[in-house]
């Protein structure tokens, strides 16, 4: 089968192709469930690796023309996808729907890769798959790798992969990561025992919240710690409300922690960092899902479900790439709403005079100039 099926069904004015389905990888996904396993992610049809691919030569075509980029932090988050589909599973929180996982090259904003899962596929399940497609996809020119995820991302095989120096699949050499920590009764228990002189205020002070962190001496017996590597760091945070009051659950203190390689960073400096993260692949995933139809399944087939929301990921990077290459810096973080009423949906008219046909835009000289600025800087260059 070529990579992309011309066989499409229509909706809403799009087409969406459904050869990129198929129904043997779902099956074969589901017999490979093991013991009282209900989730399983099937293996991507060529079709939809093909347009994985695609998205991929992207980046790398990007990352070529801004080759002054160095350095690249990996944020890696899952994100539900609610629909009333017959063929859609429940989330965690009951909702049906899916919940797709994907990273982002944060100083880039660019999706590296994507994987559509079912809405029962807990988002700790196999992320590793996803990391190695991501540092894959990154260009050449990169020397200097971080990673960045929730407490999905804290996961035995995640971790053991990017403290290994000598990874498979991956790039050589050191990857500094940190990842939220799931808090387990031991974790807890330590984190309490700090003496109120180990906490210590961290970034800007917050109008009713006291955040405090604290290095917390912990090892956990979890097979994600090998007993010939040396422990992981543990960074502790403690939120208090000002005056006194109780959270929502009814409790007077909340405590987290962050789990990191990064031995020589400042507790608050990482934590500060850290949570960047919300603010690059939590961002993709709203423009994805809210202005690029990828919130909307088009159809009951898992895989033509999977291939439209790949569509909506490289729209996005279509987009980034020609902000960063070739629009005015003002434009650099607009959202595709404000580059169609810009740019995509500029108004004009065609009027034949003198045997010559001219195309009036209704806009001014300078959006004009600019267009032919960007026109000239798009190209790809043989």
């Amino acid at each position: 089968m070529k990579w992309w099926d011309t066989r499409c069904l229509s909706f809403g004015g799009a087409q969406v192709p459904y050869g990129f389905h198929e129904e043997a990888k779902i099956e074969e996904a589901k017999q490979r469930r093991t013991g009282e396993q209900i989730a399983c992610i099937p293996e991507e049809t060529e079709a939809l690796r093909g347009l994985g691919l695609v998205n991929r030569e992207l980046v790398r075509e990007l990352g070529r023309r801004c080759g002054e980029q160095r350095i690249a932090t990996v944020d890696q988050d899952a994100t539900i996808i609610e629909s009333r589909k017959q063929e859609a599973l429940r989330a965690y929180e009951g909702e049906r729907g899916y919940q797709p996982m994907s990273a982002v090259w944060a100083e880039r904003n660019v999706v590296l890769a994507d994987e559509f899962r079912d809405g029962n596929v807990p988002a700790m399940m196999a992320p590793l798959r996803v990391a190695k497609q991501s540092y894959a996809a990154l260009p050449e020119t990169v020397k200097e790798y971080y990673f960045r995820g929730d407490s999905a991302c804290h996961e035995s095989q995640l971790i053991n992969w990017l403290r290994n120096e000598e990874r498979e699949e991956g790039p050589r050499g050191f990857i500094g990561f940190a990842i939220s920590a799931r808090m387990s009764g031991a974790l807890h228990k330590e984190i309490v025992r700090i003496p109120e002189e180990g906490w210590q205020a961290y970034g800007k002070e917050h109008a009713k919240q006291i955040r405090e962190c604290a290095e917390v001496s912990f090892v956990p017996g979890e097979k994600s710690e090998h007993k010939d590597t040396q422990p992981l760091r543990y960074v502790a945070i403690r939120i208090r409300q000002r005056q006194e009051t109780l959270f929502e659950d009814g409790s007077t203190v909340k405590h987290f922690a962050v789990v990191t390689n990064l031995v020589e960073w400042k507790a608050g400096r990482l934590i500060e960092c850290h949570r960047e993260k919300a603010g690059t692949v939590e961002g993709v995933h709203d423009i994805v899902k809210n202005e690029l139809a990828g919130g909307v399944m088009p159809c009951k087939y898992f895989g033509a479900n999977a291939a439209w929301l790949r569509l909506a990921v490289i729209s996005h990077n279509v987009m980034t790439a020609l902000k960063r290459l070739a629009l005015p810096a003002e434009l650099l973080t607009a959202r595709p709403k404000r580059l169609r009423f810009l740019l995509f949906n500029t108004p004009g008219r065609l009027v034949r005079h003198a045997r010559t046909t001219v195309l009036r835009l209704a806009t001014t000289a300078r959006r004009i100039i600019e267009w032919l600025e960007a026109t000239r800087l798009l190209p790809i260059s043989v």
